[in-house]
């Protein structure tokens, strides 16, 4: 597979403004990306990565559920070479989902989770391939390869973009685009506030992932967290499942 190093290329990431996304966009400019295309609901929440260098971030509005949006956003950045999707989100109103019939936070879930990858990747994918293939790098989670039953509409929803990222690795590698996905452990972001776990800090996940696609790496564990979990998963899949099932027994 390609390997694309950061420096000189032209970025776009969703989710921008904050945590992760924030991160990507502060360490692209701190390795020498050309470009970064910064994007969020809200483009006045992005004014700390506009500061860091406001000749090279560009802002967009971008709600990566909003097809007219996203395609906007793709008319606009016709030299992109790396697309970081990294804007998604997990909703309590995702479980339990025995006990509601209330489907609006895992709909919620697996439109921008899943979704979101789809509509950003159809999008891009035209002009990744015109200038050269470059590389698409999917945010997932630990939670993209078993289930969490704190989280079950996320879990699920990650498990889905995991299965369209092994997709769209098949289809665009044609293209000489290398699809890379990212399966963090929790990190210290809001999002992850309340997860009872060590976190590892978004600027490392950035850091790690940037030199995991310089050397055409597809699957990027980042952490700690991540790397003991993923031992355990090979290990016994079922033992982990057990475990993470005993977290809200009784």
């Amino acid at each position: 597979m390609p390997a694309i190093d950061i420096k000189d290329k032209v970025v776009f990431i969703t989710g921008a403004n904050r945590g992760i996304g924030k991160a990507f966009a502060l360490t692209a400019l701190g390795m020498g990306a050309k470009k970064v295309y910064a994007c969020s609901r809200d483009i006045s929440k992005l004014d700390e990565v506009i500061a860091a260098d406001s000749e090279r971030v560009v802002p967009i509005q971008l709600d990566v559920t909003n097809q007219d949006q996203v395609d906007a956003a793709a008319e606009q950045a016709g030299d992109v070479e790396i697309l970081v999707n990294n804007a998604g989100m997990g909703s309590s109103l995702g479980g339990p989902v025995s006990a509601t019939t209330d489907e609006a936070g895992l709909r919620a879930e697996l439109n921008a989770n899943y979704f979101g990858i789809i509509k950003m990747a159809r999008a891009f994918a035209p002009a990744l391939g015109s200038n050269g293939g470059g590389a698409i790098i999917n945010i997932l989670s630990v939670a993209s390869l078993t289930n969490f039953p704190f989280a079950p509409g996320y879990s699920a929803s990650k498990h889905a973009a995991h299965a369209m990222t092994q997709h769209l690795r098949a289809e665009l590698g044609q293209q000489n685009t290398l699809v890379t996905g990212v399966y963090p452990g929790p990190i210290d972001t809001d999002m992850a506030k309340d997860v009872p776990y060590d976190k590892a800090s978004p600027e490392s996940v950035a850091v790690s992932v940037f030199e995991a696609i310089a050397s055409g790496e597809e699957d990027v564990f980042p952490d700690p967290f991540a790397v003991e979990f993923v031992k355990n998963l090979e290990a016994d899949r079922k033992a982990l499942e057990k475990a993470n099932a005993a977290t809200i027994a009784g």
